[in-house]
């Protein structure tokens, strides 16, 4: 029996029967830093330090009040364990939070950069336009012979302005 080769498909998209289809669909690998950021924004809320607030002061009531049968974290013992809970919280909270951060850093310096770009972009366009002002101003001081003015110049565009109008009237009205 032989065996079947797989066909390559250039004119499929990847993972479509393209050239680099993988037998299953793989999981993010952002997934951690996703949780790390919904975890950050969810002990940022005032939400989590009312319940965290609630978390403890209902802990020590029931350590502080109960019969001493039914506690489970005396204050003789000056609450250990809920100590070592806070604290393991807070060793856990402080790198998701910074993971959380350096996240929205390479963001941000991905949005600056594509900022930088577009403002390059918008200069280069600029200075296009303002040499095709030059040149237009050029060229019509060279037809008419004469010092070309601001009134001119408004005067010549309005002009072409209302051919380009006039134009486009007429070939909507052909189609």
């Amino acid at each position: 029996m032989a065996k079947h080769s797989r066909q390559i498909s250039l004119d499929a998209p990847r993972g479509r029967g393209g050239m680099l289809q993988r037998s299953a669909p793989q999981p993010s690998r952002d997934r951690f830093g996703r949780f790390s950021e919904s975890f950050a924004r969810a002990m940022g809320t005032s939400g989590f330090l009312i319940g965290m607030t609630a978390f403890v002061i209902l802990w020590l009531c029931w350590n502080i009040f109960m019969p001493v049968e039914l506690q489970f974290d005396p204050a003789a013992t000056n609450f250990t364990l809920l100590t070592l809970i806070l604290s393991l919280q807070a060793s856990y909270a402080a790198p998701l939070i910074l993971l959380a951060q350096n996240r929205q850093d390479d963001r941000d310096r991905v949005q600056i950069e594509q900022d930088r770009q577009r403002a390059e972009r918008n200069l280069a366009d600029t200075e296009y336009l303002a040499r095709e002002v030059v040149a237009l101003r050029m060229a019509i001081v060279d037809n008419t012979r004469e010092v070309l003015t601001r009134d001119v110049l408004r005067t010549e565009l309005r002009t072409m302005l209302d051919r380009l109008d006039a134009r486009a009237e007429e070939e909507g009205a052909t189609s």
